[in-house]
């Protein structure tokens, strides 16, 4: 039956239009998960904007209710980076899906779609439009926009905009939208947030002010940055069909052969003549003439072909011990903090790396019963939501509260074995970096349950439980040891006077009690005076 006849009609509609109607899948499903969103949304966007590009990140976040009646809030977030082209700035915040992270890299972002998701929530919910103050490095002017997206169009409308000129050396992007939100349900989570971002970040300095006018500074501690990440080709592994075609379209290749060699990474001349063989296929056929199915024996050959290389690294930018231990050191103060980055591993031909970080002590809350105090990261992006599906969770609840069902899947950690009884002060880190993290939603709250990845997880963590297990055994020893100490001091005072009467005063207390204390600390392994203390203390009734 024709449309027409059955009264139903059919439209395209744009990208900006799907978010606007659908904004709970990116994340603002609500004014207090709107706040929040925005506010990591821009963040993130800030240090990508530094940190990827060798720039210690100095970032200001400020919030401000922006009415009196109303609950809308300004939220306004400053960075030192690299800026934005002036030209490119009606797109990058007035169109849905454009961005510079369609690449094989890591960023924090992965589909261009936060800020002009906030930017679609701002209008709808306050009719405000986008403020932008831009300038790169090496221009002499500061340019500012005023921004709305057209809905229908999926295009930028410029309200205003202008330039002047710098009267100082000055670059970075400063973004302000205001929306409707609630801060009062959102302060919490929003807090979590910008502390958790702190922890990984330990060589920013971060300013935080809240509408009720609290400021929180986290000032930089160490001034190493993460190794910034590099643009790769495609690994064999990862292509499909209609990756190879948009790979044979974009590139203009006039051969095959030419085509594997300069458009994947781990082919080169042997391997290409192979693949090209096993898809019974010819190195000089011209690519733009292969049929759809030709192009899927290729695609298959690729996925079945057995000697490539691991995909490259390159293109990870992953923490490192140094930045991981130092971030939990500025926050919680351990009285032990360490860290581990596994080699590089690959699932589906994405290449990924996971760092497991642990604190124990100091500041460390106390954990629930089941588990660790968790802190989880995808790319440097603290997850908060959603935490109970994620396979994270599930590597690292204590193995006396799981189902045997869960232990033969690899989940769950015997804690136990490192002579962790939880409750505890325990803090665990992990954090995975990819080019393609597998999130399980739109929303990136939580990790998809990943074969290699749980693996990797369960890897880190029995390597940096094993440090953590050296050292409270050397704890429990130096407990034991003292307490070997007090209950000889508690004579040695005794048997000092009884061999000073014995010797008929001949020789002092004070130089018997002297030896005594020598032997005593000879017999326990410690230093004299630390054994002299505790026999003081006992003199004294202590």
């Amino acid at each position: 039956m024709a449309a027409a006849e059955t009264g139903e009609k059919y439209r395209a509609i744009s990208a900006a239009e799907f978010f606007y109607k659908y904004k709970e899948i990116a994340g603002f499903a609500n004014p207090a998960r709107a706040l929040y969103q925005t506010i990591r949304e821009l963040v993130e966007n800030a240090l990508d904007a530094t940190d990827a590009h060798g720039i210690l990140p100095n970032i200001k976040i400020v919030i401000e209710k922006a009415d009196q009646v109303h609950e809308y809030y300004k939220i306004t977030v400053e960075d030192n980076g690299i800026g934005i082209p002036p030209h490119i700035v009606p797109e990058a915040f007035g169109r849905v899906l454009f961005s510079s992270k369609y690449v094989l890299r890591q960023t924090r972002g992965m589909f261009g779609l936060g800020v002009k998701v906030a930017v679609l929530y701002g209008q709808m919910t306050t009719g405000r439009p986008v403020e932008v103050i831009t300038s790169q490095p090496g221009l002499r002017r500061i340019y500012y926009y005023k921004l709305r997206i057209d809905i229908n169009k999926n295009a930028p409308i410029i309200v205003e905009r202008g330039s002047w000129r710098k009267n100082r050396e000055w670059h970075g992007t400063i973004v302000s939208l205001t929306i409707e939100g609630d801060w009062s349900r959102a302060q919490s989570r929003v807090k979590e947030y910008i502390l958790r971002t702190a922890v990984v970040t330990p060589y920013a300095n971060i300013v935080f002010i809240t509408p009720d006018g609290e400021i929180q500074y986290f000032k930089r501690v160490i001034e190493k940055l993460p190794k910034p990440p590099k643009e790769v080709k495609p690994h064999p592994y990862g292509v499909d069909l209609e990756m190879l075609k948009r790979i044979r379209e974009l590139g203009k290749y006039s051969t095959l052969y030419e085509m594997l060699i300069k458009s994947f990474q781990s082919i080169g001349d042997v391997t290409a003549r192979k693949i090209i063989e096993m898809a019974a296929l010819k190195p000089d056929v011209d690519p733009s003439k292969l049929s759809d199915k030709q192009l899927l024996k290729l695609v298959n050959a690729m996925k079945t072909y057995e000697k490539f290389r691991p995909p490259t690294a390159e293109a990870l930018s992953p923490l490192g011990p140094d930045v991981i231990k130092a971030g939990l050191q500025r926050i919680y103060e351990p009285e032990f903090v360490e860290a581990v980055t596994r080699k590089p591993a690959a699932y589906q031909g994405h290449p990924f790396i996971v760092e497991v970080g642990i604190a124990y002590g100091g500041k460390v809350p106390t954990s629930p019963q089941d588990r660790p105090n968790l802190l989880r990261y995808a790319n440097k992006i603290p997850l908060l939501y959603d935490e109970g599906s994620d396979v994270v969770t599930k590597v690292v609840k204590d193995a006396r509260t799981c189902k045997d069902t869960d232990r033969e899947k690899g989940y769950c950690f015997d804690w136990g074995n490192y002579l962790v009884n939880l409750p505890a002060p325990i803090l665990v880190l992990v954090h995975i970096c990819s080019t393609k993290v597998p999130f399980k939603g739109v929303g990136k709250e939580s990790i998809a349950d990943v074969d290699e990845i749980r693996r990797e997880i369960r890897l880190a963590l029995q390597e940096v439980a094993r440090k953590l297990r050296n050292y409270l055994s050397k704890k429990i020893k130096e407990e034991e040891k003292k307490k070997k100490i007090v209950n000889l001091a508690k004579y040695i005072p005794e048997v000092a006077r009884a061999l000073n009467i014995i010797a008929g005063n001949s020789v002092d207390y004070n130089e018997i009690l002297e030896k005594l204390v020598t032997i005593v600390a000879s017999r326990v392994q410690l230093d004299p005076t630390e054994v002299k203390k505790v026999v003081e203390s006992v003199e004294i009734g202590v």
